[in-house]
């Protein structure tokens, strides 16, 4: 009998340790223009993808991470029309935002147009309703240029990115940042993939650190995500209007109802605002992180 193979995430490299996913059967494996791309069937997890060594997706956990990427900005703001996803080409996310009644337009920016191709063959749970919304537009274009570049205007940025490294580091940088601002309308929310605190602390003091250069209003919240290892993934937030952030249980259950309280296997209106209640040891990251001057 064959010896199964076996696939490790890299990301970790630097500090010493891999995790590694026994595969049952490799779906789709190619290095495209931009990254290595893998798609496995795992026994647990069930279908999952990497790129760059590094887990995206799983059948077993998605619906934490497009949650929480998608409803804690779009319930805190409360109206939010235009819609930008910068990455997030598995679709995810956007079936998640498109659930929101109030969403008149989303657009996503995805660098890698084999990405899309890939993912509307291998996950159509999430591409075909949102290739058959009328609201939903796709754009193959690299996110910086495009958030440099735009006259659209937005209530809300959703940066699906992959970790700081390939074509995903520039979506870390101060210039991005500046350049989402600037397409952001009065009163908008910027939400951001920002790693995991207990291995990627710098990471992510160093993009609260630009928010409040930028923004009235720089931190994060977090969710327990399984499959991205370590504890809390934390999730980048910045806008200029500090009321978003503390938003109350009772107004988010409210607009969660005038939505349709649709379904959600993890987001709550209670979940959502104990979502920015810290661990200390990541509220210590989020307080020291001081804006570059």
């Amino acid at each position: 009998m064959a010896e199964k193979r076996w696939i490790a995430e890299t990301l970790f490299d630097d500090l010493g340790f891999r995790m590694s996913y026994q595969v049952d059967k490799v779906l789709y494996e190619m290095q495209t223009e931009h990254q290595h791309l893998v798609l496995f069937e795992h026994p647990f997890f069930g279908k999952m993808l990497m790129l760059d060594g590094a887990t995206q997706i799983t059948k077993r956990d998605e619906f934490i991470y497009q949650e929480m990427m998608s409803h804690v900005p779009l319930f805190a703001h409360g109206q939010a029309r235009e819609v930008l996803i910068i990455g997030g080409g598995d679709c995810g996310i956007a079936e998640e935002v498109l659930k929101h009644k109030s969403v008149k337009r989303l657009t996503q920016v995805e660098i890698d147009a084999a990405v899309i191709e890939f993912s509307k063959e291998h996950f159509p749970e999430f591409t075909k309703p949102v290739f058959a919304d009328k609201r939903f537009e796709s754009v193959i274009e690299d996110g910086m240029k495009y958030v440099a570049r735009t006259e659209r205007r937005f209530d809300a940025i959703i940066v699906d990115s992959t970790d700081p490294q390939g074509p995903g580091k520039v979506l870390f940088s101060q210039k991005f940042y500046a350049a989402c601002k600037r397409c952001m309308n009065k009163g908008a929310v910027l939400v951001t993939q920002n790693g995991v605190p207990m291995f990627q602390p710098n990471e992510l003091a160093s993009s609260v650190a630009k928010f409040r250069r930028l923004f009235a209003d720089g931190a994060c919240y977090v969710a327990a995500i399984p499959t991205y290892i370590g504890g809390h993934m934390a999730m980048g937030w910045a806008s200029d209007d500090r009321r978003l952030r503390q938003t109350p249980v009772k107004a988010l259950a409210a607009r969660y109802r005038k939505a349709g309280a649709f379904s959600t296997r993890y987001w709550t209106p209670e979940v959502h605002a104990a979502a920015f209640a810290l661990p200390r040891f990541i509220a210590d990251v989020v307080a020291k992180a001081r804006p570059r001057r």
